[in-house]
Protein backbone atom coordinates (compact mmCIF):
# COMPACT_ATOMS: atom_id res chain seq x y z
CA UNK A 1 0.00 0.00 0.00
CA UNK A 2 1.06 3.62 -0.88
CA UNK A 3 1.68 5.29 1.77
CA UNK A 4 2.51 9.34 2.70
CA UNK A 5 5.46 9.82 5.17
CA UNK A 6 6.98 13.04 6.59
CA UNK A 7 10.69 13.15 6.36
CA UNK A 8 12.40 15.89 8.44
CA UNK A 9 16.34 16.81 9.78
CA UNK A 10 17.85 19.13 12.16
CA UNK A 11 21.62 18.42 11.33
CA UNK A 12 22.00 19.93 8.35
CA UNK A 13 20.53 23.65 8.97
CA UNK A 14 22.78 26.03 6.31
CA UNK A 15 22.01 27.94 3.86
CA UNK A 16 20.47 25.89 0.57
CA UNK A 17 19.16 22.82 1.87
CA UNK A 18 16.38 21.15 2.74
CA UNK A 19 14.78 20.44 6.21
CA UNK A 20 11.69 18.11 5.06
CA UNK A 21 9.88 16.74 2.47
CA UNK A 22 6.40 14.41 2.26
CA UNK A 23 6.87 11.60 -0.26
CA UNK A 24 5.22 8.43 -1.21
CA UNK A 25 6.26 5.06 -0.69
CA UNK A 26 5.42 1.80 0.71
CA UNK A 27 7.70 1.72 4.03
CA UNK A 28 9.34 3.94 6.42
CA UNK A 29 12.21 1.97 5.34
CA UNK A 30 11.57 3.05 1.55
CA UNK A 31 10.53 6.80 2.29
CA UNK A 32 14.02 6.90 4.90
CA UNK A 33 16.32 7.04 1.48
CA UNK A 34 14.30 9.52 -0.88
CA UNK A 35 16.47 12.53 -1.31
CA UNK A 36 14.11 15.83 -1.47
CA UNK A 37 16.44 17.09 -3.94
CA UNK A 38 15.60 14.20 -6.66
CA UNK A 39 19.47 12.94 -5.56
CA UNK A 40 20.15 9.30 -6.12
CA UNK A 41 23.34 10.01 -3.57
CA UNK A 42 24.05 12.40 -0.74
CA UNK A 43 24.06 15.96 -1.57
CA UNK A 44 25.23 18.54 1.01
CA UNK A 45 21.84 20.17 0.53
CA UNK A 46 20.08 16.99 2.77
CA UNK A 47 21.67 14.66 5.70
CA UNK A 48 22.74 11.15 6.21
CA UNK A 49 20.10 8.48 6.13
CA UNK A 50 20.22 7.85 9.92
CA UNK A 51 19.93 11.08 10.64
CA UNK A 52 16.01 11.76 8.98
CA UNK A 53 13.12 11.28 10.78
CA UNK A 54 10.24 9.48 9.55
CA UNK A 55 6.50 10.28 10.31
CA UNK A 56 3.36 8.31 8.94
CA UNK A 57 0.96 10.93 7.48
CA UNK A 58 -1.56 8.93 5.59
CA UNK A 59 -2.40 6.63 2.70
CA UNK A 60 -1.75 8.10 -0.78
CA UNK A 61 -4.19 8.85 -3.18
CA UNK A 62 -3.88 6.51 -6.22
CA UNK A 63 -2.39 9.02 -8.68
CA UNK A 64 0.54 9.51 -6.75
CA UNK A 65 3.55 7.95 -8.03
CA UNK A 66 4.88 5.46 -5.64
CA UNK A 67 8.52 6.77 -4.52
CA UNK A 68 7.98 10.23 -5.11
CA UNK A 69 8.96 13.73 -3.87
CA UNK A 70 4.71 14.98 -2.97
CA UNK A 71 6.17 19.00 -1.66
CA UNK A 72 9.88 19.71 -0.34
CA UNK A 73 10.85 22.99 2.43
CA UNK A 74 13.92 24.23 0.78
CA UNK A 75 15.83 27.17 2.35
Amino acid sequence: MKKLYLLSQDVNDDYDTYDSAVVCAESKEKARVINPGGFHKLSDSWCDIKDVKVQEIGIANTSIKLNSIVCSSFN
